[in-house]
């Protein structure tokens, strides 16, 4: 079954893409791919987008891009990595902060568990927790 076959035959619609609004996606991309460890897949003037292996990606689309349009503003998400236990939090936090991410939130106990946010270069937060089970 071919990949575009399997998009219109979902009876679920599954979400696969997450758009991130930036000013500069190549400073972006730089800074997402210390983060993930891995280069960006595609990579243009205007847009650059990482995929995972869970079939996820996090695209970064300029907003000066030709026929870009958004009425919103703000940030009021966030992108989210559950690991696998609160040393893992500690671990990519101190690395994190060796690489010189800017850290919102520092690390604490919330509700579902030791956690902590960074800040990317256009402001949006990226949260690293222990899944909320």
């Amino acid at each position: 079954m071919s990949g575009h076959q399997q998009f219109s035959e979902a009876k679920m619609l599954i979400p696969n893409l997450v758009l991130l609004y930036v000013e500069d996606p190549q400073r972006s991309s730089a800074f997402y791919e210390k983060l993930f460890g891995v280069p960006p897949k595609a990579n243009f003037p205007t847009y650059v987008a990482f995929a995972f292996e869970t079939g996820l990606a996090i695209g970064l689309w300029s907003t000066r891009a030709k026929n870009f349009v958004s009425s919103g503003s703000g940030h009021r998400s966030e992108i989210t990595f559950m690991v696998a236990d609160d040393q893992r939090v500690r671990d990519v936090h101190e690395r994190w902060v060796r690489s010189g991410v800017l850290i919102e939130q520092p690390m604490h106990e919330a509700v579902f568990g030791l956690t902590f946010v960074a800040i990317d270069p256009d402001g949006h937060r990226i949260r690293v927790c222990t899944p909320d089970e």
